[in-house]
């Protein structure tokens, strides 16, 4: 009896069309993906945090140079001790806000000096610099008494009736303009100007010593004196022979 032949294999070796492929990502480690990344990605990631370390280096330094260029402004400021050297310090420094100031003791000094009309295109470039703040009020009044002093009296006027009306602005300013247009009214002769601007220092601050100087300014002006009523105890006139005073009848007996 023949030997029965051998079955032959389902998968004969060699043949792999039946197997089914595996993915090979699904069987790796976190660790083995980081560093599968990182191998393919280095070149950019090392590239990104470059240009981060040198923004961060360059803005260290922009910060590190401004505040080295601050304290030399300062100290350069602080060793102007003349005017001139002030207005070279100020020519300098173009807008800095120290330049503004350094105009704005330029102007003072003129002022003190009696050079008011040197003083005002000093403030003028103090209020342009500076911009705001107290110190420019500051100068803006500096400006409008300079100009008073050098003769332009109506500027004057109008620009001090505009601090002293600013309620927003520092009561010591505004009663200090105040003060000074009473005093341009004084010297004017106008005693209603000088009541009105006088009562604005009361309203504005009535303890200041402005108000205090405003007043007595007021009480320098002279009083007008007002023609006196005539009184009835003056004596009438002496009537005439055959006059009768006005109103009186006046009988003649008969014989």
């Amino acid at each position: 009896m023949p030997t029965p032949a051998t079955p032959s294999s389902p998968n004969p070796a060699g043949d792999d069309r039946n197997l089914v492929p595996v993915d090979v990502s699904a069987a790796m480690s976190f660790e083995d993906k980081l560093q599968a990344f990182w191998e393919k990605n280095r070149g950019l990631i090392f590239g990104g945090c470059a240009i981060v370390i040198l923004a961060i280096l360059g803005k260290g330094g922009y910060d590190y140079m401004q505040r080295q260029k601050a304290g030399e402004v300062q100290k350069a400021y602080a060793a102007a001790t003349t005017t001139d050297q002030l207005k070279t310090f100020s020519a300098a420094q173009g807008d800095h806000v120290l330049a503004g100031i350094a105009q704005l003791r330029i102007a003072d000094e003129a002022f003190a000096a009696g050079k008011a009309a040197d003083a005002v295109p000093a403030y003028d470039k103090a209020i342009s610099i500076i911009k705001d703040g107290p110190l420019v009020a500051r100068a803006k009044l500096g400006r409008a008494v300079a100009k008073a002093q050098s003769g332009k009296a109506a500027e004057a006027t109008t620009e001090l009736t505009q601090i002293a009306n600013d309620a927003a602005q520092f009561k010591a300013i505004r009663a200090e303009a105040a003060y000074h247009l009473t005093s341009l009214a004084v010297e004017a002769g106008n005693a209603a100007d000088a009541q009105k601007f006088s009562d604005l220092l009361m309203q504005i601050e009535p303890m200041s010593q402005w108000t205090q100087r405003g007043l007595q300014l007021r009480a320098s002006l002279p009083v007008t004196a007002t023609p006196a009523a005539p009184t009835t105890s003056e004596a009438a006139p002496a009537a005439t022979k055959g006059d009768a005073a006005p109103g009186v009848q006046v009988t003649i007996p008969k014989k």
